[in-house]
């Protein structure tokens, strides 16, 4: 949802219309919030859901104690979310990774508190995490309230964000359809390793697999953020000849992150595996899965920059229809017959 405030307010601000970014801004945190109350209910009973997809008793437990702590951070993320969208169509970036860095070294420590000093488990990690996204709204707040940068874009809270909300709130829902078939593959995929043959393992070895992954993602998330203010920049300011050599360096860029860490992956192979686990079992399993890790790394380098550019022109009802074709109709299809019909098991992943 958050991406319409990356769309919107990129325009406005590429158009001179300054003003008007600070009310997108605010309607979409109401929107936002208003999700993230419907989406409490799936996380307080997210126990059950798991047993009724076939989850296994221990991982169903495991995963509502955890979704319960992270009620909160649910509420933050909605408001988070849209401030960063909000700072980034401006092209304020320093501020943003400066104040994340900070935020993240402190989650880092009192992560390790909670877990390895206190033994709180679950609950603490999960309590960790929300008040670690609270923390960045409250730093990211105070920056666009006292920030002269932020003076033309952000007037106070105001009634007009309520008008006009019913138009923008189906905006945002093309908007989140698209990320959201691409979100939910990944977790799917970890989902359906729960249902595979030693599930434990598995669900280990793919959510393992799955944070490589997402390792090279934040980076080329990263690249689709700068890539879809800049179009939308440009565009709207009659420079599309600037939003085409955009493109074309960003994907330069995005070949060789994933290069570099397609070598990390192949190079560094049982070192990573056992930053997140010392079970042999799965770091042998891991291992065996980085080859094919590896191509998917690299591969991983257009589809989010191709996601930019499409937030950057307005295009993502049509995207999501392709990755509703691709991510789900091909790529799930393929990977449930390939995983539950032959012995491959998360190797299809």
């Amino acid at each position: 949802m958050a991406s319409a405030v990356q769309t919107v307010c990129g325009e406005a601000y590429g158009a001179r219309n300054y003003s008007a970014m600070g009310i997108i801004l605010q309607r979409a945190i109401i929107l936002h919030l208003g999700a993230a109350v419907i989406l409490t209910f799936l996380y307080w009973f997210s126990g059950s859901f798991l047993k009724a997809i076939g989850q296994s008793e221990s991982i169903a437990e495991k995963g509502q104690v955890f979704s319960r702590g992270i009620i909160l951070q649910l509420y933050a993320f909605a408001v988070s979310c849209p401030t960063q969208r909000f700072l980034q169509a401006q092209n304020i970036v320093n501020p943003l990774a400066f104040i994340s860095l900070g935020v993240f070294l402190l989650h880092v420590l009192l992560t390790w508190l909670v877990l390895f000093v206190f033994d709180y488990g679950l609950v603490g990690a999960a309590l960790t995490l929300s008040f670690s996204w609270w923390f960045l709204v409250l730093l990211n707040g105070l920056y666009i309230i006292l920030s002269p940068r932020c003076n033309q874009t952000w007037g106070g809270l105001t009634v007009k964000a309520f008008k006009g909300i019913w138009p923008y709130f189906k905006l945002t829902a093309a908007y989140a359809w698209m990320l959201c078939l691409e979100t939910w593959y990944n977790q799917g995929l970890i989902l359906l390793s729960g249902l595979i043959s030693h599930p434990t393992v598995s669900v280990d070895t793919i959510s393992i697999c799955m944070n490589y992954l997402n390792w090279d993602l934040q980076f080329m998330l990263g690249l689709s953020a700068a890539t879809s203010v800049r179009i939308s920049n440009e565009l709207e300011a009659a420079h599309p000849r600037v939003a085409r050599f955009s493109v074309i360096v960003v994907n330069g860029i995005s070949i060789v992150i994933s290069v570099v860490f397609s070598a990390i992956i192949l190079t560094c192979q049982e070192p990573l595996s056992k930053l997140f686990t010392s079970d042999s079992e799965v770091i042998e399993e891991v291992s065996s899965l980085t080859p094919l890790l590896a191509i998917s790394v690299f591969l991983n380098f257009i589809q989010p920059i191709l996601s930019g550019v499409a937030i950057g022109c307005g295009w993502q009802a049509v995207v999501a229809y392709v990755n509703l074709a691709s991510f789900y109709v091909i790529g799930l299809t393929v990977g449930c017959v390939l995983g539950f019909q032959t012995t491959l098991g998360v190797a299809v992943s």
